[in-house]
């Protein structure tokens, strides 16, 4: 192997290796702040195929609504052993009440799952939007439970209050000051 194919190799493993290094190191941090309360989880539904609810959306009849799909259930599951092996066996979990959202939190098997109004998707009504994420920023400041707390909405909800787009099943680990403004200290 000439002098460039090794530099190029050496180049090429450090660039692969450092990063990984860092983004445990990244991720392990952000598990400790949720386990100790200091991060908020707010979730993208896992994937569901297609792009908003059909036009004859109920949002109480699951069979009119775009929902997970086996590899959304199996992801879910598998983000649930994600908390679990990050030392996460329970938390509280709030929802939007969409089917994929509510089936994506069931699935996690961290606790029971509540409905939060204020995480339902907006994408049809954009005019709710200011108010909608105006209600979530004041339920964020005052929520005062004990441990990890895990919200599951949508990619529009998500990038209204964090200002990040998520992909399906992606997890924002965020802290909310008194006044509202959100960090994101990063994503999984």
């Amino acid at each position: 192997m000439n002098m460039f194919n090794r530099l190029a190799a050496l180049l090429l493993a450090v660039g692969l290796t450092l990063p990984l290094g860092a983004r445990a190191a990244d991720e392990a941090a952000l598990w400790q702040a949720a386990r100790e309360g200091e991060a908020i989880i707010i979730m993208r539904h896992a994937l569901a195929p297609g792009v908003g609810d059909p036009a004859e959306f109920d949002v109480t009849d699951c069979t009119t609504q775009r929902n997970l799909d086996a590899a959304g259930r199996a992801q879910s599951r598998g983000i649930g052993e994600r908390f679990r092996a990050a030392g996460i066996s329970s938390a509280t979990v709030y929802s939007s009440a969409w089917c994929r959202c509510r089936e994506t939190a069931e699935l996690l098997g961290l606790g029971d799952v509540t409905i939060l109004p204020a995480l339902n998707s907006f994408f049809r009504e954009w005019e709710r939007q200011e108010a909608q994420i105006d209600d979530l920023r004041a339920w964020l400041t005052e929520w005062e439970g004990d441990g990890p707390l895990v919200l599951v909405s949508h990619q529009v909800n998500i990038r209204a209050l964090t200002g990040q787009s998520t992909r399906s099943g992606e997890m924002l680990f965020m802290r909310v000051a008194k006044d509202g403004t959100i960090e994101v200290l990063g994503s999984i």
